[in-house]
């Protein structure tokens, strides 16, 4: 099996990435592993290529990313036309690397996520552009003026972020009335390439944390809850917050239950769903992570069900994934 990866910068890789759990499951299947940077792409007469990261050797998280990391793996031409599965997981947003995606796609190749359905999710006014999906009040707009009328009607406050971006980058926390802050917040989450601006009603159950799920095929196959630092209002990593175990509610289940029609039908497979109180915040199918912590806190091996899965046609789960009672034994 031939597996292909298109990343943002092999030199960012690190240990606990979901990227690198997918290289160790598919080298321990003796599957070979091409990995793409956005620069990587070419089409040389009629034929699709890349020059990528062969990894071929099965070594530990921290070995694979080192590598990566140092630029230390073979450097090798891949027949684009001839993966197996090319999974794209870079973030930001890169159109190049979409184009050559959606036209690998229109060759037969089996890539995940859909790109054409990626240009839509991954662009937080998809999210709340759905109508039956418990999610909190939300404007995307451009208008400042909008953007003050919608906060006065939060008693509980707003965040306001860019309607395209990843880990907590030019979010911020703005209090009922406070028009300044609001300005302020406006203009550093427009300034993300120039962009639209998300104004989403601030959760007051995000006191008890953020719950990041797996979601592939339609089914819940794992996750964890992100508690966030002292003094910060986001539950991101990369913000200081702390991954715990958790469990799925029937609440939780009938909310992706609701959302699962609208991603199948635009061919996402895999996606790392944000959730607070029960209501879906974020959408993450770009580049969707999470493996790491949710193996290490429940004792899963979520990806191999990943590879498994994508491998393979789809095929829908009917019945909900429940992950292990988070009692001491599954505690680190």
């Amino acid at each position: 099996m031939r597996i292909g990866m298109a990343i943002g910068r092999a030199s960012a890789m690190n240990a606990s990435w979901t990227t690198i759990a997918l290289v160790q499951a598919a080298l321990r299947r003796g599957w070979s592993v091409r990995l793409i940077e956005p620069w990587d792409w070419q089409i040389e007469s009629g034929k699709m290529v890349a020059r990528a990261h062969a990894i071929d050797t099965y070594g530990s998280a921290d070995e694979i990313a080192s590598i990566l990391a140092h630029r230390m793996a073979d450097r090798r031409f891949v027949n684009v036309d001839a993966l197996d599965l090319l999974m794209l997981r870079t973030a930001p947003w890169d159109r190049d690397v979409m184009s050559f995606a959606q036209m690998a796609s229109g060759r037969g190749v089996n890539v995940v996520n859909n790109p054409a359905g990626l240009m839509q999710v991954s662009h937080k006014g998809w999210l709340g552009s759905l109508r039956d999906v418990p999610t909190p009040a939300t404007l995307v707009t451009r208008s400042r003026a909008t953007a003050h009328l919608f906060a006065a009607e939060q008693s509980h406050g707003v965040v306001i972020k860019p309607a395209r971006g990843s880990g907590g980058y030019a979010v911020s926390l703005v209090q009922h009335e406070d028009d300044a802050g609001l300005d302020t917040a406006f203009d550093i989450a427009r300034g993300v390439n120039a962009g639209y601006v998300v104004v989403q009603a601030y959760l007051p159950a995000a006191d008890d944390g953020e719950k990041r799920l797996l979601w592939l095929d339609g089914q819940v196959i794992g996750g964890y809850l992100r508690k966030r630092a002292p003094g910060e209002f986001r539950h991101n990593l990369k913000r200081g917050a702390d991954p715990l175990p958790t469990e799925v509610t029937d609440l939780e289940h009938k909310a992706v239950a609701k959302l699962t029609p609208a991603l199948l039908k635009l061919g996402i497979r895999l996606a790392g769903l944000d959730v607070i109180g029960a209501q879906i915040i974020e959408v993450n199918a770009l580049n969707p992570g999470g493996t790491y912590h949710a193996d290490r806190l429940h004792g899963t091996q979520l990806s191999d069900i990943i590879l498994d899965r994508l491998t393979k046609p789809i095929e829908v789960q009917r019945t909900p994934w429940a992950l292990p009672d988070p009692s001491p034994k599954n505690k680190l």
